[in-house]
């Protein structure tokens, strides 16, 4: 018998799925759609309704036999277990070209995930405001993790800065790290850090491509 503390096995294929359903149940509600079956989402997401049942049933069920799920209730519900019904406090260490365009992402606010502040070493960008958001030397990062209770950090570095400044960070009050370094990193003291390859991406885009049985 598991342990009442004892944390339930969440397969990452369900994550996955996870922010889908609440992206596209907020979809759902901007249409007005107040109650909709596991059949006619899985029209939608293109997943089984079994799966979809499955999915949900780990963590409660959400659903009325009959009736089907209450968009706006499982959504909420959802929000709640991605943790996005609370707002994260985050800031983006590398001001180029994706640091800033991640900043910018008008987005993210609407989710919880609040960019206070862009870092970085380069001079001529300390001191500019990008999208609102002013760029700081990524020398003063650590006292302002601490005294802001920043949770997440984005790294937009080259890996070999980005190892040493993890290193720094080691003994902040950071959560998670959101890893665009080109290389995959683990941190110790229970920091979670989501490694996001870019070009992996574009590549199962050129797989399913190559693989269309279109010709060439």
């Amino acid at each position: 018998m598991e342990g009442r503390n004892e944390k339930k096995y969440i397969s990452k294929a369900i994550i996955n799925r996870l922010p889908r359903y609440y992206r596209y149940l907020g979809e759902l509600k901007a249409k007005g759609v107040e109650r909709i079956s596991s059949s006619e989402l899985s029209n939608i997401m293109k997943v089984t309704a079994s799966q979809i049942r499955q999915d949900l049933n780990n963590f409660g069920g959400f659903g009325q036999q009959g009736y089907g799920y209450n968009v706006d209730y499982l959504q909420e519900e959802i929000g709640k277990i991605l943790g996005i019904d609370r707002p994260h406090k985050i800031v983006t260490v590398g001001a180029g070209n994706l640091g800033s365009a991640l900043s910018g992402y008008q987005n993210f606010p609407r989710y919880g995930f609040n960019i206070m502040a862009m870092f970085d070493n380069d001079e001529a960008k300390i001191g500019k405001v990008i999208h609102g958001i002013p760029v700081l030397p990524v020398s003063g990062i650590v006292d302002y993790i601490n005294e802001n209770d920043i949770e997440i950090v984005i790294l937009t570095i080259p890996k070999e800065a980005a190892r040493e400044l993890l290193h720094e960070l080691e003994g902040t009050k950071i959560k998670g790290v959101w890893n665009f370094a080109h290389t995959d990193f683990e941190m110790p003291g229970g920091i979670v850090v989501e490694n996001v390859h870019l070009s992996e991406s574009l590549m199962r885009l050129s797989y399913e491509i190559a693989n269309s049985g279109e010709p060439v």
